[in-house]
């Protein structure tokens, strides 16, 4: 077992270059802080007063301004370099989060939510090319399962960790653990750690993209037609995305509420929360880990998404109707590991199909697929969840997944037999 795990996983990682290893640890940091941030906000908004109705809102306007500079960032992206502009996202959106949490007047973290969607719009759109130039078509698979698996890894540490701290802010500021400024420190804590991610991006070098196997890095002659899979084409560009668009909205009316989903049903200390949630990013983590290796197992990328999507909603339902926690807390835990294994896979297959001088336009789009769902999903969710309760939600999300799942097959499962599948 040790051995397997050293000659797939470990042994592997030798062949990354110095300024992947540096991206590795930018994505460590990214992910143990962000973990504090997504386990505590929705709480926090609500101990300050707001209702249900403005959090949702509140969590849609960064999608939303997403969803409307996406394309121009992309291309800004592509302009700059993946390295400038990753710098400017993880540097402003931070500036922007502390002032969602800082300020106190619904007008001023309405801009700050809308400002910190446009600065991470950076990030989103960057990390996919960037991760491209630092790969090769020997080590890519693992690479990009690195990534998203460390990252949640650091999440499973930091919601671990953070689920501690409103207890010890609480010591130190003489309140109550659930208080809004118990909350509200650990948020700030958490951003401003998070900057810290600038020091690995800063020592990092952003290489020149060299031909690749699996990939067009050369723009076409004049006059020359694309007809293949990888062209970029309009038509392959809306099938890639057109599960995105599905995916983002099914996940975006129910996944940014799971916490509070937990608490209401539930009535889970904060502390018990932290442990599931730690434990949830773990299980994704792992996840995605033993993607690349699974991919070998069934034959292709396409066909490993599609798989490990489609039995996550079985959890999924587990999660919203089962009346007991401890079921519904496993159930949580599979569902997460085996809808976002396939994730990392699903990026890379996207990148592979595009061209290196149109990849961050290519990411703009497909990351505003999934964004026109998180624009609007939190706050209908939010409108949702006080007249009706979660089960609509549930509901609505799993038909969304596994329409999502039928097109991702329909449009690629036999694509795959014309491209060759690079696993670790």
């Amino acid at each position: 077992m040790l051995t397997r795990i050293y000659r797939n996983y470990i042994q592997p990682i030798g062949s990354f270059n110095r300024d992947a290893r540096l991206f590795l640890w930018m994505t460590v940091i990214d992910g143990v802080i962000l973990s504090g941030w997504q386990l505590f906000f929705n709480i926090y908004m609500l101990e300050r007063g707001f209702d249900r109705e403005f959090l949702g809102l509140v969590n849609s306007l960064p999608s939303l301004a997403g969803l409307i500079l996406g394309i121009p960032i992309g291309r800004l992206s592509d302009r700059m370099g993946r390295k400038q502009a990753l710098f400017i996202g993880i540097l402003f959106a931070g500036l922007s989060m502390l002032g969602q949490v800082t300020f106190t007047q619904p007008v001023i973290i309405s801009i700050m939510a809308v400002l910190s969607g446009i600065f991470n719009m950076f990030l989103i759109v960057s990390i996919s090319p960037l991760m491209m130039k630092l790969s090769d078509a020997s080590n890519r698979t693992l690479l990009f399962s690195l990534n998203y698996g460390l990252q949640t890894l650091a999440g499973a540490v930091g919601s671990l960790f953070a689920g501690q701290l409103p207890s010890a802010f609480s010591f130190v500021l003489h309140t109550q653990a659930d208080s809004a400024a118990a909350y509200q420190a650990v948020l700030i804590t958490s951003v401003l750690l998070g900057t810290t991610a600038l020091i690995p991006l800063a020592k990092m070098h952003e290489p020149k993209t060299l031909p690749s196997e699996g990939t067009m890095q050369t723009p076409p002659r004049p006059g020359e037609r694309q007809t293949s899979l990888r062209s970029g084409s309009t038509r392959l560009i809306v099938k890639l995305a057109t599960p995105n668009f599905l995916i983002g909205i099914g996940a975006a009316i129910l996944i940014p509420y799971m916490n509070v989903f937990f608490k209401d049903r539930f009535a889970i200390s904060d502390s018990w929360l932290g442990i599931l949630f730690s434990l949830s990013s773990l299980f994704i983590g792992v996840g995605s880990l033993i993607g690349p290796r699974l991919t070998t197992r069934l034959g292709g990328k396409i066909r490993t998404v599609a798989f490990t999507q489609f039995v996550s909603i079985i959890f999924l339902l587990m999660v919203g109707f089962w009346p007991s926690v401890w079921v519904a807390g496993i159930a949580l835990l599979m569902r997460a590991a085996l809808m976002n294994m396939s994730s990392p896979l699903y990026s890379a297959f996207c990148m592979e199909q595009t061209p290196e001088h149109q990849q961050g336009f290519v990411s703009s789009v497909l990351n505003i697929a999934w964004q026109v769902g998180w624009g609007v999903g939190p706050y209908i969710s939010g409108l949702v969840q006080e007249q009706y309760g979660f089960t609509p939600l549930f509901i609505a999300t799993s038909i969304l997944y596994i329409s999502a799942v039928a097109l991702m097959w329909v449009f690629f499962q036999k694509s795959e037999a014309h491209v060759v599948a690079v696993t670790a």
